[in-house]
């Protein structure tokens, strides 16, 4: 476990291909991302699975959005919002479902949403597939969250694309702990 924590890395959608989890996978998948730390057992998050044809229509959703805001665009730009999730075999949407709640700051509930989207990205990685963990444009755009079916008060914590990497990834510099440790009293 400790070698895959120092070795992981985010893989590009663009180079994750198939075969992807099979539905028993994404079912362990989602019940080990469904134990992360969760202040008063709210479960403030939930997940939407993107598969087979499910990915076309969301992006069918996405390039819809995208043409009314930019009339512009030209067929090329257009069939690349319409891939934004075509890539890999499974996305699966990390859905924060945080609200305001008399005993547990909203703030943790983000934070056990965020949680939950690092565990499904680790458990993905430790069965052996790439991911990659994104927002893009469409997380913040309040008519694609509706599409999705998103409840006004819900949003977009990431999206988890899950795949079998194309390449190996190469690691990118990380910063020097002098950098961004201290120590208390300093």
């Amino acid at each position: 476990m400790l070698d895959l924590l120092r070795t992981r890395r985010s893989v590009p959608p663009r180079l994750l291909q198939a075969p992807g989890p099979s539905a028993d996978e994404i079912t362990s998948l989602l019940e080990i991302a469904s134990r992360v730390p969760d202040h008063g057992k709210l479960a403030p998050w939930r997940f939407i699975l993107f598969e087979g044809e499910g990915l076309a229509q969301a992006g069918e959703v996405i390039a819809q959005v995208y043409a009314v805001d930019n009339p512009e665009a030209d067929d090329k730009r257009l069939k690349a919002e319409r891939e934004r999730l075509a890539s890999a075999p499974v996305v699966i949407a990390v859905v924060s479902r945080a609200a305001p709640h008399a005993k547990i700051p909203e703030w943790e509930q983000v934070l056990s949403a965020g949680a939950v989207a690092m565990t499904l990205t680790i458990a993905a990685n430790a069965m052996g597939y790439g991911t990659s963990w994104l927002t893009e444009w469409y997380a913040y755009d309040r008519r694609v969250l509706d599409l999705f079916g998103l409840a006004p008060h819900e949003r977009i914590a990431g999206f988890v694309h899950i795949g079998t990497p194309v390449e190996r990834q190469t690691d990118r510099p990380r910063p020097p702990l002098s950098e961004i440790v201290s120590r208390y009293p300093g």
